[in-house]
């Protein structure tokens, strides 16, 4: 065979297994209803926080998509990650933000189809994922050890007014945080505000912020409500909230833009069990008294 033939054939072969690849890769990426099914497994991308996702494998969202993958014939599986890198893990991209615009940069691997960890929904993230209907209710406080000499602001009708008052009490003061979670200071406007922000990169553990707040790290810090729930039990005495710093927000499941329908089957779980009385039950399993915080939200209909 003339040389020449022989690399072109050479060449073809090489270019036909590259686009072979990429269309396995693709439909990795592409992780639908479909796929997950043919696959026979659902990962659930899950972060160690607030009862959501606990150590020892249980938590709310856990038994949520446990039952999710029951409804939809496939055995569960969980993928622990961290709030720094499972949106990378759910859409093989790194997400870099400036400001209120974002970019997927990179090629990584995909280790998970779906988000459920006590996800806020927040207006970045819903430029890279689908998010459910709502899962949970939430709202961002402002913490401080009890014997600060920072009182809580009046609870007032208007909840823009109790977010103002709480900054007022804020001020210039120091504030823990943690960035690229639902704590970080940009998703409310307090970066360049000239606060005395501290981030905290010890760990990506936001249980750790009360910790540090008590070894007088800062004389704030940031903590969601359902975080708080727990937060005020397990340090009893110790803390104590000052005020909104958020409107109420949404937690949701995400996924990925490609799997329009793995979303759809979620919402339509949801709805079931709304329906059917399991939802509430998984509610007062994890969060007994979350109601009297959020008692619109839990008084939806399915």
């Amino acid at each position: 065979m003339d040389p020449r033939a022989q690399h072109n054939k050479r060449f073809i072969r090489l270019v036909a297994l590259y686009l072979l690849a990429s269309c396995i890769s693709l439909g990795v990426l592409a992780a639908d209803l479909r796929e997950v099914k043919a696959n026979g497994v659902l990962r659930h991308l899950g972060i160690k926080y607030a009862n959501f996702v606990k150590a020892d494998g249980t938590g709310f969202d856990v038994e949520l998509v446990q039952g999710f993958a029951k409804y939809i014939g496939v055995r569960y599986e969980l993928v622990y990650t961290n709030f720094y890198d499972v949106i990378r893990d759910l859409v093989g991209k790194n997400v870099t933000r400036n400001g209120d615009s974002v970019a997927l940069v990179g090629d990584f691997p995909v280790r998970g189809d779906m988000i459920a960890t006590g996800f806020t929904v927040l207006p970045w993230r819903q430029q890279v994922v689908l998010y459910s209907q709502a899962t949970f209710p939430s709202q961002v406080l402002l913490v401080a050890r009890s014997d600060a000499p920072y009182q809580p602001v009046p609870a007032r009708k208007d909840v823009s007014s109790e977010i103002a008052s709480t900054r007022e009490v804020l001020g210039k003061r120091s504030l823990l945080v943690m960035e690229r979670t639902c704590l970080d200071p940009a998703n409310y406007g307090l970066k360049g505000a000239g606060i005395d922000l501290r981030a905290y990169t010890a760990s990506t553990n936001l249980d750790e912020m009360v910790p540090e707040l008590l070894k007088g790290e800062a004389d704030f810090t940031l903590l969601d409500v359902p975080d708080a729930v727990i937060d005020l039990q397990r340090w009893a005495g110790r803390i104590k909230v000052i005020g909104p710093m958020s409107e109420q927000q949404d937690l949701a499941a995400a996924f990925p833009k490609s799997s329009p329908e793995l979303r759809a089957a979620f919402d339509d779980y949801l709805k079931n069990i709304r329906a059917d009385g399991s939802y509430d039950k998984l509610v007062n399993r994890y969060y007994p008294g979350i109601r009297r915080y959020f008692p619109t939200f839990f008084a939806r209909s399915p």
